[in-house]
């Protein structure tokens, strides 16, 4: 049997990535997988994308991320248009070093694995598309769907920051929460374990320094309005 630890949406949140890190000994994962969304919003996307990086993190391209290479080629946006959401964007790309602009770069929008008997695909949105949101309570008929549109069974998502599992015929769907920006109310950062053997997935939540987040917001001058997010672990905007 072999153990997977499954993150999503960290979004710059250093603190809340080392929280799980600790209490979760990464040395005892046989595998380690991310589905997108490393960078933004939090601004400690160089922390988070080195760590991704020393421990050898099957991750991939998130929304946030592939407009953050957007803006290191030169590029722009049109959405999101609000200047306290596009600031954040801004202040990853300019930040990131070059070994990190370089490590982003290199992340694809989805990829297939194989271990233990199993094949699993990683997915920042859906198997369809990559900015589509499931829930727990997204109606079974799209799950067989989409469950239909892979030979995978298992299925790993992100982007709705929603905790969830769900079988759905062969096919167990996982969406680990957020890392680094839930948006239920509880700040604690979200995750999960797969046990390949039995197919049995837990799901974690995990208390972290809030704090050192925001007063890296505050030094750092960004919108005050994401201390409240943080603090609070909602959206607001």
């Amino acid at each position: 049997m072999k153990k997977i630890l499954v993150l999503s949406d960290i979004h710059g949140n250093f603190p809340a990535l080392a929280a799980v890190a600790g209490f979760l000994d990464p040395a005892g994962f046989d595998l380690i997988v991310n589905a997108g969304d490393s960078t933004v919003y939090a601004p400690f996307a160089n922390q988070v994308l080195d760590w991704l990086r020393r421990h050898q993190v099957i991750s991939i391209l998130g929304n946030t991320d592939r407009k953050v290479i957007r803006l290191l080629r030169g590029k722009t946006f049109k959405k999101p248009s609000r200047p306290d959401k596009r600031v954040m964007y801004d202040h990853t790309a300019q930040t990131l070093t070059a070994a990190n602009s370089r490590f982003l770069r290199t992340m694809k929008k989805k990829t297939i694995l194989e271990m233990d008997g199993l094949r699993l695909g990683i997915y920042h949105g859906s198997p369809a598309r990559t900015n589509e949101f499931l829930f727990a309570d997204t109606p079974d008929t799209r799950f067989r769907e989409l469950a239909r549109s892979t030979d995978c069974e298992i299925i790993i998502t992100g982007h709705s920051h929603t905790p969830y599992c769900k079988r759905i015929d062969s096919v167990l769907f996982i969406n680990p929460g957020s890392v680094g920006r839930m948006f239920d109310g509880d700040p604690r950062a979200s995750c999960a374990v797969i046990e390949t053997g039995t197919r049995q997935v837990h799901h974690l939540r995990l208390a972290y320094d809030v704090e050192a987040v925001v007063r890296e917001i505050e030094r750092q001058d960004l919108p005050p309005l994401y201390r409240r997010m943080y603090r609070l672990g909602r959206k607001l905007n």
